[in-house]
Formats: C-alpha cells, sequence, structure tokens
C-alpha cells in the first residue's frame, strides 16, 4: 500500500473535536465521519472470513493482538465489489469500547464542518421511519458543506449498529493462518 498520511492531530486547540471529519471515498464520493470515533487509520490487513455474518462484514483482522471485525463500506451501502487495491484503506473506529474496521477506497482529509453547515438528509432517505418523537433517516445524519464542496456525513452509531452487524467475535481466535481477501 502506498503511504496515506493524514495528520489526526492537526487540530490546533482552537478546533473543536466535534466539528473535525475524516474524510473518505467510496465508488467517487466523499463521505465523513466525526473524528472522535476514529482510533487509526491502517492499510490493508489480512482478513479472517467468520461465517454467518451479513456480506458486509468481510470478516475480522488482527490489529496488535485486538480482534476487529472489519466492514467493506461499499457493500455495506449495497455498492458492487471492487477489488483492493493499494489506495484502499482501513478506518478503526471506536463506538462504546468497541473497535470495527471500515474498508475504503481512500482516505482524503481531516475537514472542519460546523454544525450549521450540515444539512438534515432529505425525508425520502432512509425510508423516513418514525421512532417517537424522532424520523429516523438510515445511517446519512446530513449532507456537510465544507470548502472543498459537499460530504455525506454519516451517523456512526447507526452504521455500526449491533442489530444491523450481528457480529459477536471470540476473545481469541484460535484458527490457523487468516485468509486474505
Amino acid at each position: 500500500m502506498s503511504e496515506q498520511m493524514i495528520d489526526l492531530s492537526m487540530a490546533s486547540e482552537d478546533d473543536d473535536i466535534e466539528n473535525l471529519y475524516l474524510t473518505f471515498e467510496v465508488a467517487r464520493e466523499t463521505y465523513a465521519v466525526n473524528i472522535s470515533h476514529v482510533t487509526e487509520i491502517v492499510g490493508m490487513q489480512r482478513i479472517s472470513a467468520m461465517p454467518d455474518v451479513p456480506d458486509f462484514i468481510r470478516g475480522a483482522m488482527n490489529l496488535r493482538g485486538k480482534v476487529i471485525p472489519v466492514m467493506d463500506v461499499r457493500l455495506r451501502f449495497g455498492l458492487p465489489w471492487q477489488d483492493y487495491d493499494d489506495r484502499t484503506t482501513i478506518i478503526v473506529l471506536n463506538l462504546n469500547g468497541s473497535p470495527t474496521g471500515l474498508v475504503v477506497d481512500k482516505v482524503t482529509d481531516v475537514l472542519t464542518i460546523a454544525p450549521e453547515s450540515i444539512e438534515p438528509p432529505t425525508h425520502w432517505h432512509g425510508g423516513g421511519k418514525v421512532e417517537g418523537d424522532k424520523e429516523q433517516h438510515g445511517v446519512v445524519k446530513g449532507l456537510g458543506r465544507h470548502q472543498d464542496g459537499v460530504s455525506i456525513v454519516l451517523d456512526v452509531p447507526r452504521l455500526l449498529s449491533e442489530k444491523d452487524l450481528l457480529v459477536n467475535l471470540p476473545v481469541k481466535s484460535t484458527q490457523g493462518e487468516p485468509e486474505k481477501i
């Protein structure tokens, strides 16, 4: 993999972490996740396939002794499979102490997107289901305007929702050499 260096520590003390977003591409679209969920960015790793999980869960990787489930964002969004290349990257997110790797086409930048610059998704996105007093919009939190254009801001808790992932990993893998995907 060619080195992709995104300096996650580039934020100054004046920057509010809640307004910082890591942007990445999947199928030529730019997506963003709040930097507070990002623990690291790594190149492609060996991924061990797992049975009885959705197709978008590629399996699990061993990252410095910790087993982490890996989701292919392209497949999660119902897009066609694409072979991994030297730009393919895994973004490790942490939600409530549970890390998950996201396979993306490439990581692009860290941007500031102010809350007032994030437009809510349209009413038809995600089916517009109503739960309680709040309309639910799938994994899209909104469309974030910034100096470089527009990024699709993802709702990390919904993207990594346990009811969607259905992954229960063992603490330690006892299988042999993992299969490279």
